[in-house]
């Protein structure tokens, strides 16, 4: 049974992804976590002053967040009606990026999948920041749904990658777990950086080869040129339906993260994006 934790703010577009969850595994036994989070403000200045006077305060948030969280429980359950899900609610005190990462570890989480903009809605350029941060900090895939994308099943599954990572069937499992339970096909794209691949590179190309061997997939060598040019072009031109990336320190991931992506062409992401730990 699969464990996926879904956190929401109770914004459209977190019930949008939650709804994308639903969907992706509507034919899989699996229990869902519906995490909410909450941090008034208030109880950091007070206990900053040593004076924890609106103390009640908490107790207000936890209500409401509890309430809202069963509320949410009972819409998805009357929406979706699957008896092979199983909602648990789970409502905490705590920011949301190490609530995401102790529940993972504590529940033995396989996914997370999270909308990529909040309750406000701000146009944050690529991934909303809460993302950004569980995305880096998750020890299990997550999966970022963007705003208003309507399910659709990832029959198309575009993989880039440089062949730098020593790939294993464990880091690859859930990869190749919708991919199967999908019918699937997945496409690896290598863009030319103007030189032959390493014999490190060829090894991780071919265990690669070996782990998807049951799954129809096709490799790809593009010419050299921006990397996200390459996948744009490549996910517009094939109607890709999931966009699954490994973070590493040797990939262009990393440096989307910690520099202003603006500077970076525009990587919009238009389509779920899986990022693997």
């Amino acid at each position: 049974m699969k464990r996926i934790i879904l956190p929401t703010d109770f914004s459209h577009n977190a019930y949008n992804a939650i709804s994308y969850a639903l969907n992706l595994m509507k034919d899989e036994e699996a229990t869902f976590y519906l995490l909410n989070t909450y941090t008034p403000a208030i109880y950091q200045t007070e206990y900053l002053l040593q004076s924890p006077g609106q103390i009640g305060l908490g107790d207000i948030y936890q209500s409401e967040s509890i309430n809202q969280l069963e509320e949410l429980k009972k819409q998805l359950e009357t929406e979706f009606k699957n008896p092979k899900h199983t909602l648990i609610t789970h409502s905490a005190f705590n920011i949301l990026v190490d609530e995401v990462a102790s529940l993972v570890i504590n529940e033995e989480a396989d996914l997370v999948i999270m909308g990529t903009q909040g309750a406000t809605g701000a146009q944050e350029i690529f991934l909303g920041t809460h993302t950004v941060h569980v995305i880096k900090k998750a020890t299990c895939p997550v999966i970022a749904i963007p705003a208003e994308f309507d399910y659709l099943t990832p029959k198309e599954i575009l993989f880039p990658t440089d062949f730098e990572v020593d790939y294993s069937e464990e880091q690859l499992r859930s990869l190749v777990h919708l991919a199967k339970i999908h019918n699937s096909r997945i496409d690896v794209i290598h863009i030319s950086s103007g030189y032959d691949l390493t014999e490190d590179q060829l090894k991780n190309k071919t265990k690669l080869e070996k782990i998807l061997g049951k799954i129809p997939n096709s490799f790809h060598d593009l010419p050299s040129q921006e990397i996200i040019t390459g996948i744009n072009d490549f996910q517009s031109k094939n109607n890709m339906n999931l966009l699954v990336m490994i973070q590493n320190k040797h990939t262009f991931l990393e440096s989307l993260f910690i520099e202003p992506v603006i500077k970076k062409i525009g990587f919009h992401v238009s389509i779920p994006f899986m990022v693997i730990p």
